[in-house]
């Protein structure tokens, strides 16, 4: 029995929990494996996570897959992660149907290699009718690039006179995000102990509440999602009031 699932108040629950997940390199090498070795185990993790959220009625899970700067290590080290990244979604995707869990992707989309891309389209499209936890899995995402594109694609707004400088609101700028048809998180959780936000939803996390421990990510479970949500209903969200 989950000490902190029985505590969580199911009426206050946060709607959209997004989670940073470090520390596999560092889990594998303090056992003496390669870094890719962590990031296997860091499977397990993302399926316990997303069960826990969907049993307890989370809405959207966002989870940090791949960052663009990632692109910069070893091309080993990518191309397995990528190879990972893409036999995992097809392995799981009549998971997510049975749990009526529904997948989206965000980010720089088109720097994904082809074989990838398709794969994780055909996810979406299978399990796009489902009306339960929308899982999100950030992908080629940084927020620098996001909102640097949502400028931009403002700019040919106001070029074509489909929109005026003055019109620019922050819903204006929110509208142009890759989450766009996705709420802020309400919750951001952080694992292996660092406490930074490393280019992850800049804009959306605003208001957001920040939750770090130092688990490293494959050893994250269930129990630790459950200790995150009770803690963030101890708290007393302002919003700037």
């Amino acid at each position: 029995m989950s000490e902190f699932k029985e505590k969580i108040d199911k009426s206050r629950l946060p709607k959209h929990v997004a989670i940073i997940m470090d520390g596999n390199g560092r889990w594998a090498q303090e056992r003496g494996y390669d870094r890719i070795f962590g990031h296997q185990n860091g499977v397990t993790s993302v399926r316990e996570t997303t069960e826990a959220a969907a049993e307890i009625g989370i809405g959207y899970l966002t989870l940090y897959a791949f960052s663009t700067e990632n692109w910069n290590r070893p091309q080993s080290e990518v191309d397995a992660l990528m190879e990972l990244l893409v036999d995992t979604i097809e392995k799981e995707t009549p998971t997510l149907n049975k749990n009526n869990v529904r997948l989206e992707a965000i980010g720089d989309l088109n720097r994904m290699p082809g074989s990838a891309s398709e794969k994780l389209k055909r996810c979406i499209k299978q399990t796009e009718k489902n009306t339960g936890l929308t899982l999100v899995l950030a992908l080629s995402y940084s927020s620098r690039w996001e909102i640097t594109n949502a400028v931009k694609n403002i700019c040919k707004e106001v070029e074509s006179g489909r929109l005026t400088i003055d019109e620019i609101t922050d819903e204006v700028v929110s509208r142009h995000l890759t989450t766009q048809s996705i709420p802020d998180p309400d919750l951001m959780i952080r694992t292996s102990g660092e406490e930074r936000i490393s280019n992850f939803l800049l804009w959306q996390l605003a208001y957001t509440e920040l939750y770090f421990t130092k688990v490293h990510w494959p050893a994250f479970r269930k129990e630790n999602f459950f200790q995150a949500i009770y803690e963030f209903q101890q708290r007393e969200r302002r919003f700037g009031k």
